[in-house]
């Protein structure tokens, strides 16, 4: 396993981390395959377990903490708040009321009196960066989170929320966790160099793509991942921008069979050979799917077989733009672009 420094932060965390988005329901997996993904991961080397609350309704949190009995204290332990959790207008957001209560429940789910690296979920337009920052601030001083970050945020609001830390002498935002992987690589243009700049810690998410990268979705093939059995559009192959992923899925699987390497090998050595990029996010769903992707853990691409992704994937576009999580509200409301 290697292992990279987290920003300024000074902590050591190894290059793939554990990524529980499919701990509980979404990946309809119990506690003795989550106790065996997490020790399984553990003994590898990875250091980096990444949680949330919305991950099932906070099951993803319940389940690892459980696993993490007697281990604790062997990890990096990071989790999320801000996407709704439920009904309640009040559960959700980035506000100081809301943020210190999911800290609250995130630390009772995970059975741990504080956590590593605490993150908002996505960027909240209704609450200022001022009011969050400040909220973290305190809620670091109370010795609750060891560190604050960002997911998904668009690089603008990145360097937004540094100068407003600036601004107020409060913390401020040490990582950033955004989609990444050879077919989405728009945030080559902006959000990476933005993290460089200020020295930002990275984990991306999807670094597999959703499951494209896997090695499973292929032409002439019937696609039955887990994920395309609850997200089918994304692997309609009658849409346009689909038949260009597989296009482009063609062209690495025979990449990766020159360059002696599985699509998965090809894939995740691809997002960790960034400079920008301190760790990739594996989401197992079983033991079979954590082997595969820890298979990754020492490949370093040469530049030719670099280069020859370029070509197939463009360095800093996303073949599927409209899967992005970090699009400006303005963009998906008619009315926040009309006066």
């Amino acid at each position: 396993m290697q292992y990279r420094t987290l920003g300024t932060t000074g902590i050591q965390v190894s290059s793939l981390a554990l990524g529980t988005m499919n701990f509980g329901k979404i990946g309809d997996t119990g506690q003795p395959e989550v106790d065996a993904l997490v020790g399984a991961a553990l003994d590898a080397g990875v250091n980096l377990v990444d949680t949330a609350d919305a991950y099932s309704a906070g099951q993803s949190e319940e389940l690892l903490g459980k696993a993490l009995t007697g281990r604790r204290d062997e990890i990096v332990l990071a989790t999320k708040a801000g996407l709704p959790m439920g009904e309640d207008i009040g559960r959700r957001g980035a506000s100081r009321r809301w943020l210190t209560t999911a800290l609250d429940d995130s630390l009772r789910r995970l059975g741990v009196d504080h956590v590593d690296l605490f993150q908002i979920h996505r960027w909240d337009p209704a609450t200022s960066d001022e009011e969050t920052l400040t909220a973290l601030t305190d809620l670091q001083r109370a010795g609750k989170i060891h560190h604050f970050g960002t997911s998904t945020y668009p690089a603008y609001r990145m360097v937004q929320a540094q100068w407003a830390a600036a601004r107020t002498g409060t913390g401020r935002f040490v990582t950033e966790q955004p989609s990444y992987s050879i077919l989405q690589r728009g945030i080559e243009r902006d959000v990476l160099p933005v993290a460089q700049e200020y020295g930002l810690g990275v984990m991306v998410w999807s670094p597999l793509a959703s499951g494209w990268l896997s090695g499973a979705v292929r032409r002439d093939r019937e696609v039955s991942t887990h994920r395309a059995g609850f997200m089918p559009q994304r692997f309609d192959l009658s849409d346009p921008v689909n038949q260009v992923r597989m296009a482009a899925i063609e062209k690495l699987a025979a990449l990766a069979d020159e360059s002696g390497l599985t699509l998965i090998q090809l894939a995740l050595g691809f997002v960790t050979a960034h400079p920008g990029v301190t760790s990739a996010l594996l989401g197992p769903r079983t033991p079979e799917h954590l082997t595969s992707q820890l298979a990754a853990a020492e490949t370093v691409l040469p530049a030719d077989v670099l280069d020859a992704i370029d070509e197939i994937a463009s360095p800093g576009v996303d073949l599927a733009a409209h899967e992005k999580s970090d699009t400006p509200p303005a963009l998906l409301d008619a009315s926040l672009r009309r006066r």
